[in-house]
């Protein structure tokens, strides 16, 4: 059975860190484009990261850029979610997902479109 098992939320202050870390089980990663959404309170998903697996080539909203990073340990069949200097406006529920890859690898695209495996939800709240 296909899953993502999402782990490492948790309250921190503002100023601080924590990673999210997301083990794909029952299928390869390799063809795939992962990436992490967050769902703030009273607020509909949206696209935080994506990555490439293939190619390790990466894509950040703006609001993030400089304080987030997001990787692969293909070994490991394992993405990341790297996240510094965090702010309250961050807190929310991250939900890692992965999609094979299709004719549109956008990072648009994999943001806007139906994908095909999600992790249950890790809640991260950042108090000011």
């Amino acid at each position: 059975e296909a899953r993502l098992l999402e782990s490492g939320g948790g309250l921190v202050q503002a100023g601080g860190s924590l990673r999210l870390s997301c083990e794909a089980s029952g299928f390869a990663t390799d063809n795939y484009i992962m990436g992490w959404f967050r769902q703030a309170p009273g607020k509909a998903r949206r696209g935080v990261a994506c990555i490439l697996v293939s190619d390790g080539t990466t894509y950040l909203i703006d609001s993030v850029k400089g304080r987030f990073a997001i990787s692969v340990d293909a070994s490991k069949n394992t993405m990341y979610l790297q996240m510094n200097d965090l702010k309250p406006e961050d807190t929310g529920v991250y939900y890692c997902a992965a999609d094979l890859m299709r004719d549109d690898s956008s990072w648009y695209s994999f943001f806007n479109r139906a994908l095909q495996h999600w992790g249950q939800g890790a809640p991260v709240t950042v108090s000011a």
